[in-house]
């Protein structure tokens, strides 16, 4: 029989018992967290206690048993592995939506993805974006968006939803930004699964235009780019690729393996490289 998610009246209590470092009790309230489903940002909301940093971080790793079991029940991978997204956005949409649930604290209030990207074309939409440049412009040349510079490796650049909250990303997850975010305006924005640095692109008058999310939103002719003696010849035909969104998907899971791996989290990047596999 299945121990029963505990009530609010006891989450008081166990979070009153955080500060306890008498094993047995720590080893329950581990226990009882970790029935929660992963998340408790909304009841924890309610509450007046503040949690000190150290709480914070003991709470959230309490909680990571529940994240992993919610996400191993909730992905649904495609039949057919990767290949068979194909232009499915919407079922790869889902898919990113249940990994920022995954990546989620469980205890920070915040947007559900969905939301946050709805807010973010309405607000472009207001400001009057009608073009691929302009959403580019609006989304990358001031402070809206950024590159994660010093935490590159940092998991949280995969999830998305803490991506908008915070205004930063790596490449990957800037370009992805961009482009469902133009999806929701009727505009056209290409990925491009260039090796070690994700990028976009748009179209001009005819022409294809590389954007470089994570430097600013830069603007590069893609013409002007094939003409570089650095890249060899399997690299000028990925640039002339559009990545689709199963390629995009294996790629954010790679990485995001690996930054686990770098952060010491390797039960979590044991459950990523399990759903790699529902992808073959």
């Amino acid at each position: 029989m299945n121990a029963a998610t505990p009530a609010p009246e006891e989450l008081d209590a166990l979070l009153r018992l955080l500060d306890d470092e008498t094993p047995a009790v720590r080893q329950r309230v581990a226990e009882r967290f970790a029935l929660c489903g992963g998340d408790i940002s909304e009841w924890l909301a309610t509450q007046p206690r503040l949690l000190t940093d150290e709480e914070k971080q003991l709470l959230t790793e309490m909680l990571s048993p529940g994240r992993r079991e919610t996400l191993a029940r909730e992905w649904i991978a495609p039949s057919g592995g990767a290949s068979a997204l194909s232009e499915d956005w919407e079922s790869f949409e889902s898919l990113l939506r249940t990994l920022s649930d995954f990546l989620h604290d469980g205890i920070a209030l915040r947007q559900p993805l969905a939301d946050a990207l709805d807010l973010l074309a309405e607000e472009a939409e207001e400001a009057g974006i009608v073009t691929e440049n302009e959403l580019r412009a609006f989304l990358f040349d001031g402070t809206r968006f950024r590159g994660n510079q010093s935490k590159y490796y940092d998991p949280r650049n995969s999830d998305l939803a803490w991506a908008i909250s915070e205004g930063q990303s790596n490449p990957l997850g800037l370009c992805l930004i961009f482009i469902l975010v133009a999806k929701r305006l009727g505009l056209e924005v290409e990925g491009v699964n260039f090796p070690g640095h994700f990028m976009c692109r748009i179209f001009q008058d005819g022409y294809p235009i590389i954007i470089d999310c994570f430097d600013h939103g830069q603007l590069h002719l893609q013409s002007t780019l094939l003409e570089s003696p650095e890249l060899n010849k399997a690299q000028r035909s990925i640039l002339r690729q559009t990545a689709d969104p199963g390629t995009i998907l294996l790629r954010l899971l790679n990485n995001l393996n690996q930054s686990l791996e770098q952060n010491g989290r390797g039960a979590d990047a044991q459950l990523v490289r399990e759903l790699l596999k529902t992808l073959e």
